[in-house]
This record gives structure tokens, C-alpha cells and sequence, in this order.
């Protein structure tokens, strides 16, 4: 299965080669856009079915999904459409993560956090935050892609492929070194 998914990766075009910040602060010379797959509704449906059958065998029940803006959205939808439970997703407003436009967390419910693609899970870990400072029950996380290059097995969080890209910090980055100019394609940095 995972075959399958690396050869949707290539023929959408989704993995992009350059010189990429990251939003945990890194940088790499692969970037994996997932909003190029997830713009065909047909393949967001089929990756938010198998990732929502999948986070259900894993984690049990299941009241609702959570996303960060902006790379979440799309998949986290289609998780809570897969597995039926209603879905919000936080933002950054000046840098915090947070729950706007009338979205909030339901005390006790158990809440799956879902992104697209995880790299150190800064974000997910945000959402995770939020959710729990609101009483919610964080139950755990499910991404398209895990390109962590140190899993943290301190929580639990399931993929549809792995994926080892390289990561540099920028002080010891080979591109930055060749003056290669940085892109930033996320949402958390500006391009610089």
C-alpha cells in the first residue's frame, strides 16, 4: 500500500526538490505538498477513509477531529467524514495556535488530531495543547506522511507512509552554504 501512495506522491507532483524552510524552523532540500493530492476530492476522500479505519482499529472511539491550519484541513475533514464525528480546526493568530470562528472543544469527548504531513510535530503538539487546556482527551494523531527523522514514541501517531527526507538546522544547512535560495511553502514562516 505504501508503494501506491509514494507513486501518487510523484505522479501529483507532490514532492518538490529546492531549498525549503520548514515550519519547525529547519531547512531541506525535499518538500512534500500534499495539497497537490488533496486537491482531486476523489484522492482526499479515499486517504481520510483509510487514515480515519485505521485511527479507529488503533484508538477506539473516536468523537471528533482536530487540525491545525492549514496543511490539516483538508485530510481532517475527510477523517471526520469518514468516521462520521464532527471536525475543527485551530489557526495561528499572531503565532499562537487557537479555535476561532465559533469552534470549540466539548469537555470529556476523545479527539483524534490529524495533519497532513509531520515533521517534528510542533503542531499537532500545539493543537494537542489547546484541546487539552479546554478538557478535551487527546487520544491521538494521524498524518498522511511522517517524515520525522526522530520518532517520539511519547505519543502515539500513525501514518499512511514514512517517509526520511533530509533535515538540517539552518547553521549547519549545505544549501544555505551554496546560497541556494529559501523557500517557505508553509504556513508558519514567511518566505525570506
Amino acid at each position: 500500500m505504501s508503494q501506491r501512495k509514494l507513486r501518487l506522491l510523484r505522479r501529483n507532483e507532490a514532492i518538490q526538490h529546492g531549498h525549503f524552510l520548514l515550519s519547525s524552523g529547519n531547512h531541506s532540500p525535499l518538500y512534500i505538498q500534499c495539497t497537490r493530492i488533496l486537491q482531486y476530492p476523489w484522492y482526499g476522500r479515499e486517504l481520510g477513509k483509510e487514515l480515519g479505519e485505521r485511527a479507529r482499529e488503533e484508538f477506539g472511539d473516536i468523537h471528533a477531529v482536530a487540525s491545525p491550519a492549514l496543511g490539516g484541513i483538508l485530510i481532517g475533514y475527510e477523517v471526520a467524514h469518514a468516521l462520521q464525528v464532527p471536525f475543527i480546526f485551530a489557526e495561528r493568530v499572531n503565532g499562537q495556535m487557537q479555535f476561532r470562528r465559533g469552534q470549540y472543544v466539548h469537555t470529556g469527548k476523545r479527539y483524534l488530531i490529524v495533519e497532513d504531513v509531520v515533521t517534528t510535530g510542533g503542531s499537532i503538539r500545539e493543537v494537542q495543547e489547546l484541546i487539552e487546556h479546554e478538557q478535551g482527551i487527546v487520544v491521538g494523531f494521524a498524518t498522511i506522511i511522517d517524515r520525522r527523522t526522530k520518532p517520539d514514541t511519547s505519543f502515539p501517531l500513525i501514518s499512511l507512509l514514512q517517509l526520511h527526507l533530509p533535515v538540517y538546522p539552518p547553521s549547519e544547512c549545505p544549501l544555505c552554504e551554496q546560497h541556494i535560495p529559501l523557500v517557505s511553502p508553509g504556513s508558519k514562516h514567511s518566505s525570506r
